[in-house]
C-alpha cells in the first residue's frame, strides 16, 4: 500500500468546507495524533478524509459520523462521547471493528511516551471528578448496588464470554507471552489459579476465605487441588446462586460454602482464617475504603496467616475512573496505584511479602473474551439488544487497549501478618504451582 499524507481529503469539491468548527477541530486532532496506521473518516456533510500512514501490519479503520453532533461530543469527552455515539449507531465502523478502532488511537498515544489523547474539557473533568468522589463513598448499601449493576445482568452473558471450566472473570496467566497462540483461555485461567494458590502456601485442612468469589472457580480449585475448606463471599445474588450450583456439581459442598455478605460485616462477625484470597474484587472497594479493606482483612487473618490480593492497577500515580466506565460498566469502581494500595495496607501492619506486576496478561485475556463475544454475537443481542452489545464490546476493546498501550496492569500482592509466616525465598511458589497443575 502506498504511503499517503497524514491528512488526505478523499472527496473532491466544496464538501468539507461547510463543516462546523467541531469537525474541523477533530480533523486537526486526528491529523496530529494518528501517525501509525490509517483512519478514514466520513463526515456528516458527505466529505471524507484519511489520516495516518497505512502499512502491511498497521491497522486500517474506516468510520462514518451519522450526524454533525458526534465530533463535538467526542471533543468534549473522547471516551464517553465516542462510546455513546457508537452505542447509538451514530458512529458507524465501516471497515475494521471496535477493537481495531480503539487500538488504533491507543497505539498512537502509548502511556510510556507520556502522551494522552483522551483528555476531556476542563468543565467535563471537573464534573467527572465531583461525580467520582461522590461515588467513592462506597458504603455497604451502595457497594451492593454497584456490584449488582455489573454482575447481576445475567449469568448467561458470562457463560458465553468466559472460559467454560473455571468461569474466571479476571486476568488469565499467559507464561512466555503465549497469548493467542498455543494456549487456550481455559489453560491460562487454570495457570492463574495455580499461580495464586501457590503463593498462598496452602496446607491441607486450612480454612480459606475467598473475598469476591465470583462463580466459585477459585474456591472449587483450592478445595479440590489443595484439600482446604473455603468460604466464598460475594454481593452478587446471581453469582452466589450459580456458584452454589457449581460447588454441588463438583461434589465439594462439604468443603466449600458460598455466602452473600459484605466483607466488612463478615469481619465484624469474628471469623478467623489461615489464608485469604481476593481476585478482581479490590477494584470495587473504592479509594475511600482502602484502609477499611485492609483493617478488616487484618482482623480476619490469623497471626500466622497469608493473604493474596490480585487486582487491576495503575502503573503510574493515582488517578480517577473515566466517565464511560463509571457510567456504564463499574459504578463506584476505582483502579488503584501500587503506591496507595501499599500505603493503606501498611496502616494495618500487613507485610507486603511479595509483589508481582503483570503487564500484558490481561490484554490477552480481554482479546479472548472479545473473540468469544464476537462468536456469540447473535445470542448476546437476543439476550439484550444491539446497543448493549456495542456497549459491551466497546468496554472490552477499551480495556484491552489500556493494557496494551495505556497505564493499566495487574498487581499480585502477597501479605503476611508475621515475618516468619512464609519461606525465606520464593522457590516454593514454582514448586507448589507445578504440583497443583499436575493434579488436574
Amino acid at each position: 500500500m502506498s504511503e499517503i499524507r497524514k491528512s488526505d481529503p478523499l472527496t473532491a469539491g466544496d464538501k468539507g468546507r461547510n463543516r462546523g468548527p467541531s469537525s474541523l477541530l477533530l480533523s486537526r486532532f486526528f491529523d496530529s495524533h494518528i501517525t501509525s496506521g490509517s483512519l478514514e473518516v466520513a463526515f456528516a456533510d458527505g466529505s471524507r478524509e484519511r489520516f495516518g500512514t497505512p502499512g502491511s501490519n498497521a491497522l486500517d479503520i474506516a468510520i462514518r459520523f451519522a450526524d454533525g453532533r458526534v465530533p463535538r461530543e467526542i471533543l468534549l469527552d473522547p471516551a464517553l462521547g465516542a462510546a455513546e455515539a457508537f452505542m447509538d449507531g451514530r458512529l458507524v465502523i465501516e471497515r475494521g471493528d471496535v477493537m481495531g478502532l480503539v487500538s488504533l488511537f491507543a497505539r498512537n498515544a502509548p502511556w510510556e511516551a507520556g502522551a494522552s489523547y483522551s483528555r476531556p474539557s476542563a468543565a467535563k473533568r471537573l464534573a467527572n471528578r465531583i461525580a467520582f468522589h461522590g461515588e467513592q463513598l462506597n458504603n455497604a448499601v451502595r457497594s451492593r448496588a454497584n456490584v449488582s449493576h455489573h454482575y447481576d445482568i445475567g449469568n448467561e452473558l458470562y457463560r458465553l464470554m468466559l472460559d467454560t471450566e473455571h468461569m474466571q472473570y479476571s486476568c488469565g496467566y499467559w507464561p512466555e507471552d503465549r497469548g493467542g497462540t498455543d494456549m487456550s483461555l481455559a489453560q491460562a485461567q487454570e495457570a492463574k489459579l495455580a499461580h495464586i494458590a501457590a503463593k498462598l502456601a496452602l496446607e491441607p485442612g486450612q480454612r480459606v476465605l475467598d473475598i469476591g468469589c465470583g462463580w466459585g472457580g477459585m474456591a472449587i480449585f483450592l478445595a479440590s487441588r489443595a484439600d482446604v475448606h473455603v468460604t466464598g463471599i460475594t454481593l452478587s445474588e446471581e453469582q452466589a446462586a450459580l456458584a452454589r450450583e457449581r460447588v454441588a456439581a463438583a461434589g465439594l459442598s462439604d468443603k466449600v460454602s458460598i455466602e452473600l455478605i459484605d466483607y466488612r460485616d463478615h469481619a465484624d462477625a469474628g471469623a478467623k482464617y489461615d489464608r485469604i484470597v481476593s481476585v478482581g474484587m479490590f477494584e470495587h472497594v473504592g479509594q475511600a475504603q482502602f484502609e477499611t479493606f485492609f483493617r478488616c482483612t487484618g482482623k480476619l487473618l490469623k497471626t500466622d496467616g497469608v493473604m493474596l490480593v490480585h487486582t487491576i492497577g495503575r502503573m503510574g500515580v493515582p488517578g480517577s475512573t473515566d466517565a464511560f466506565t463509571r457510567k456504564y460498566i463499574f459504578p463506584g469502581g476505582y483502579i488503584p496505584a501500587l503506591s496507595e494500595t501499599v500505603a493503606a495496607s501498611e496502616k494495618s501492619r500487613l507485610i507486603a511479602t511479595d509483589v508481582e506486576t503483570w503487564r500484558l496478561h490481561y490484554a490477552h485475556t480481554l482479546r479472548a473474551w472479545y473473540a468469544n463475544c464476537e462468536a456469540n454475537r447473535a445470542r448476546i443481542i437476543a439476550l439484550y439488544d444491539e446497543r448493549f452489545y456495542r456497549m459491551w464490546t466497546f468496554y472490552l476493546a477499551g480495556a484491552a487497549a489500556s493494557f496494551e498501550s495505556g497505564a493499566m496492569c495487574n498487581y499480585q500482592i502477597q501479605y503476611a501478618r508475621h515475618r516468619h509466616a512464609l519461606p525465606y525465598a520464593r522457590d516454593y511458589i514454582g514448586e507448589a504451582e507445578a504440583a497443583l497443575l499436575s493434579k488436574g
